[in-house]
């Protein structure tokens, strides 16, 4: 079913082509949801630009739309405001059957695209010579969020992780696994470093300790180039480790397990051919003895076009040739739609370059989406990058054990408070949920492009836009069943239906904008237009539940408002979800 924000655009799009000729069936009618209830649900703007292109004042422009839309059955009369607003009201009887119809869908209503499209997203690409950082936080979990709606909408989502997994500190990694795990190379070795994070302190503390330790480090990097099969081996046991210590903090996140590892090893044989392609194009151009590609509209700090190499003049191959390389093999053999890339702010002018390169290329079809979807910092509550006291960069795997901690601490407070017991077991996927979604959706929550200021005790607090504030929202829902003793699944769906107060209309206008908000994040993939709408549906359901008797209340009125509440944890939940939160039944 379409949303109620494409059914009225489709009316009033129709209504133009009525009005005006056929021409103008397709102009946007600037629809929008309306802030202030004496405006209406939904309020028409097509007036006013229209004028000048149609020689008449705002106002005629509106009126003949109006007399030409066909919504008697879902709006109330029309009505025309200031200079040509045309403001909609939803009829009750209208909000009544949207009401029955979502509660019976296991959609809620939220169609999929008509075009579904291959959209290939970019997870975070640690270098596996190090461990994950706190500067993985947000690739990982906006790329999750962008993957996880795109995929609800029906698009096929392939996920991308372009780890870094070649280069020189890999010469240190293997050397240091020669001489003190000799046996890792055995045939029939199965190793387990432990903690991969002092395999890596061990091997960076001979490497600027010991000079012929640094020797054998550079010896490996050499014999690694050059494909020597020992060497090459000893590579991928440190691939495999660090990979298998990277799903361990994905699977703490909630991270889809079904992420494609590319690493930059993965194009090495592709490289020539980009150069070779990009000189067949008429791009390339030696400069001082590199091949460069100059680019358009970029100039350095002599006002000279900037050029971009590709490859350098010792004959090595760069970041630019390799991102160059995956997006042609993405186009190519992946046969994507989409691409988007999910990376720090400072790397937009990176993204713009290799995008303007590959599109004077030839190589990607004008219906083929670039999009680089930039993020901001994670700082400190000193507004400074969140480093620990030895300055280091903080552990990703750090930083999600001490918001499981930290929440582990204030549960069993509460309980004490409550005078409740819970078994550990509970107590401890409850610490875990909470945590980790505090994390997610304090990162989620903001706007992609700012940075912002990393705080436990914000993130985890009870009120305000938070995820504890959501789960606890949606806990509320639950223990009204708990409560009645009532199955919500099992709710008479055939029972009369009746909207009597405007805190449950207002309830339900809210849950029907689900999907037109779900439909945006795809667009601009901004997630923290879904937190906001889920914030804002907790606030009004809260409304609601303080304003209207639930279980107490008179047919139809009890199961009139005991579909919205499962309608509205249903809401909750699908969102959390797609955010990739989990929820938790009580708390």
């Amino acid at each position: 079913m379409a949303s109620v924000q494409d059914t009225l655009r489709d009316r009033l799009q129709a209504a133009l082509g009525a009005a005006f000729g056929d021409e103008f069936a397709a102009i946007d009618p600037v629809l929008g949801v309306t802030t202030n209830p004496k405006f209406g649900d939904y309020q028409a703007n097509v007036a006013l630009p229209l004028a000048k292109r149609v020689g008449l004042p705002p106002r005629e422009v509106a009126a003949k739309v109006v007399a030409a839309l066909c919504i008697d059955d879902i709006c109330e009369v029309p009505e025309i405001a200031g200079p040509g607003f045309i403001n909609l009201t939803l009829k009750p009887a209208f909000l009544e059957a949207q009401l029955r119809a979502i509660a019976a869908d296991p959609r809620l209503g939220i169609p999929t695209v008509l075009h579904p499209q291959r959209v290939v997203v970019d997870y975070p690409s640690p270098n596996i010579a190090k461990e994950m950082h706190v500067g993985h936080l947000r690739p990982a979990v906006i790329g999750e969020c962008l993957a996880r709606v795109l995929e609800f909408l029906g698009h096929d989502v392939l996920r991308v992780s372009h780890v870094g997994d070649w280069g020189t500190p890999f010469g240190m990694l293997i050397a240091h696994l020669r001489s003190e795990y000799p046996t890792a190379l055995d045939a029939d070795s199965d190793l387990s470093l432990g903690e991969l994070s002092t395999f890596y302190r061990e091997a960076k503390q001979r490497f600027d300790a010991d000079e012929a330790f640094q020797d054998a480090a550079r010896l490996a990097v050499v014999q690694l180039q050059a494909g020597d099969a020992e060497t090459l081996k000893a590579w991928k046991i440190v691939c495999d480790l660090s990979k298998r210590s990277y799903r361990l903090i994905y699977d703490l996140m909630g991270v889809s397990p079904e992420i494609c590892d590319r690493g930059e090893s993965f194009y090495n044989s592709m490289l020539s051919a980009v150069v070779s392609a990009l000189d067949a194009a008429g791009l390339l151009v030696e400069n001082q003895g590199a091949q460069c590609v100059f680019l358009e509209g970029y100039t350095n700090k002599a006002g000279e076009p900037l050029p971009m190499i590709v490859q350098k003049s010792d004959g090595g191959y760069n970041y630019a040739t390799t991102d160059l390389a995956a997006i042609r093999y993405r186009i190519q053999e992946d046969k994507a739609d989409r691409l988007v890339y999910t990376t720090d702010v400072g790397q937009s002018n990176h993204f713009a370059q290799v995008f303007q390169v590959v599109r004077r290329a030839g190589w990607v079809p004008e219906t083929v989406e670039l999009v680089h979807a930039p993020f901001g910092l994670v700082l400190g509550e000193d507004g400074k990058r969140i480093k620990t006291r030895s300055g280091d960069t903080v552990p990703l795997k750090d930083l999600l054990e001490e918001a499981i901690a930290r929440t582990r601490t204030d549960f069993q407070q509460r309980l004490q408070t409550e005078e409740r017991s819970e078994s550990e077991d509970f107590i401890e996927d409850a610490a875990r949920t909470i945590g980790i979604g505090a994390v997610k959706y304090a990162d989620l929550s903001q706007n992609r492009t700012s940075n912002y200021i990393f705080s436990y005790d914000k993130m985890l607090a009870l009120q305000g836009n938070t995820a504890p504030y959501m789960l606890y929202a949606y806990v509320r829902v639950q223990g009204i069943s708990r409560k009645g003793n009532i199955d919500f699944d099992q709710i008479a769906s055939d029972l009369p239906i009746s909207l009597e107060d405007e805190a449950e209309r207002v309830l339900l206008k809210h849950i029907l904008q689900m999907a037109d908000v779900i439909t945006q994040v795809s667009e601009d993939l901004m997630p923290n237009r879904l937190c906001q709408y889920l914030f804002e549906l907790s606030q009004k359901f809260n409304q609601f539940y303080d304003r209207c008797s639930v279980l107490d209340a008179p047919e139809p009125q009890r199961t009139t408002r005991l579909l919205l509440c499962h309608t509205t944890a249903r809401t909750l939940k699908l969102g959390l979800s797609l955010l990739g939160i989990s929820v938790l039944e009580r708390m």
